[in-house]
């Protein structure tokens, strides 16, 4: 799982152009939205595009999608379950 989180993070700094983060210091929890890491809704749907394309899953349900991505933990959570599948 720390493999999986690791590579999220190197992908949203790198794929989102995140200007002067270091993702090894990105907490696991902080969020990726508003006060965390300042991503926005434009972010929101590359995010998305990212996440499928890179981990080989699909989001279906926009309602399961929204809940996996308020963090880095709970989107390793949403891609590892999404594997087992």
């Amino acid at each position: 799982m720390e493999e999986l989180k690791k590579q999220i993070k190197e992908m949203v700094v790198r794929d989102l152009k995140l200007q002067g983060v270091d993702p090894a210091k990105i907490d696991d929890n902080t969020p990726l939205f508003e006060e965390g890491l300042g991503l926005d809704s434009l972010d929101a749907v590359e995010l998305v595009v990212l996440v499928q394309k890179h981990f080989d899953v699909q989001i279906d349900d926009m309602d399961e999608g929204q809940a996996a991505f308020k963090s880095i933990n709970t989107l390793a959570e949403f891609i590892a379950e999404k594997r087992k599948k």
